[in-house]
């Protein structure tokens, strides 16, 4: 008998004498985007219940319409948070980042292409300064990115004069993704299609690229992967400076969605964000999570607010049960971690 027969045999063995909730333990540990999945399949059969307007083609455009920046902001935050950060500063790269595009390209005053090129820039070059400041000076990333918070705040109201700019003003490149095409009474925009490329290609990097696996070995244990070779620094600070690159082209999108640039857009954009990545199944604690679940959670994020709404519930319940989702959700986490090998 082999060695590796042993190990299997006893691997089946302990599977065995498991519990059932051992088990479903066992199961969410390795694929921590299953609670999130079956909370959202919930959730749609409750409000389909309860509303039967909800399922209809015309309310699921508009569930993916509002769901496309939240699900893009959090896919920063995921990245963020895998190496065991968080980035309060989202919503603020964002809004500071759509401000610059539509103050510079307002009524022709500077080509769109070259507008959302330079607010883009800004957007990577914040997320970077974020970044530089956890890595070089060894802030805490809650810390630092609670300061940039306020500071990007400040800069996009002084620089816009806390006044808002209409789509009518603005070139045509920076309301395309508020353009789309319908399939039947389902409408999609070309920013849905933009946030689906975004996960596609990030979830590709974390997946199936050496960065991907550096990332995840940092937040699981950076010490170890230090000295296993891996750059932690240059890591951590190629993840803040592609997550500001994220949350500038979320500010394209939130453009094209609203139909304007205003300074106040999605106040809450930091909270619907964490709360995403939280519900996602990503751990706080950094090195475990998938990119599906964050999708999944913003999905769940934005079917919690929509069919609330569509129900009638005023906004503080909505803001309760939201509140209520992330706790079970980090308590969920907790438990999943203490699973056994």
């Amino acid at each position: 008998m082999t060695a590796t027969t042993v190990t299997s045999a006893a691997a089946e063995f302990a599977r065995r004498q498991q519990s059932p909730v051992q088990r479903i333990q066992h199961q969410l540990h390795g694929r921590p985007w299953l609670s999130p999945l079956f909370l959202l399949l919930v959730a749609f059969v409750a409000f389909f219940v309860a509303t039967p307007t909800f399922l209809t083609a015309n309310s699921m455009g508009i569930l993916l319409q509002q769901t496309a920046i939240v699900a893009a902001l959090a896919v920063g935050q995921t990245l963020v948070i895998l190496t065991a950060g968080i980035d309060l500063s989202v919503g603020a790269i964002m809004v500071l980042s759509m401000m610059v595009m539509a103050t510079l390209s307002k009524d022709g005053g500077m080509p769109g292409v070259l507008g959302l090129f330079v607010g883009l820039l800004l957007a990577v070059g914040a997320g970077a300064l974020n970044g530089l400041l956890v890595t070089r000076i060894n802030l805490p990333p809650f810390i630092v990115t609670l300061g940039t918070l306020s500071i990007y705040t400040a800069i996009a109201l002084l620089y816009s004069g806390g006044e808002s700019i209409q789509s009518a003003h603005l070139p045509g490149l920076l309301n395309f993704l508020g353009d789309g095409f319908g399939i039947g009474a389902f409408r999609l925009t070309w920013g849905i299609v933009v946030v689906v490329i975004i996960y596609a290609v990030v979830g590709f990097a974390l997946s199936q690229t050496a960065w991907g696996r550096y990332v995840y070995a940092v937040g699981d244990d950076p010490e170890s992967a230090r000295l296993s070779g891996v750059p932690s620094k240059r890591i951590l600070l190629a993840v803040y400076t592609v997550a500001g690159l994220i949350y500038g082209i979320a500010a394209w999108v939130l453009i094209g969605r609203a139909g304007a640039a205003t300074p106040n857009a999605v106040p809450d954009a930091n909270l619907q964000s964490i709360t995403a990545v939280v519900i996602g199944g990503t751990s706080l604690f950094g090195g475990r999570g998938r990119l599906v679940g964050s999708l999944i959670g913003a999905l769940i994020v934005q079917t919690l607010q929509f069919g609330l709404s569509q129900m009638g519930v005023d906004q503080q319940w909505r803001v309760l049960a939201t509140g209520i989702l992330v706790v079970v959700a980090v308590a969920v986490d907790q438990w999943i971690r203490k699973v056994k090998a």
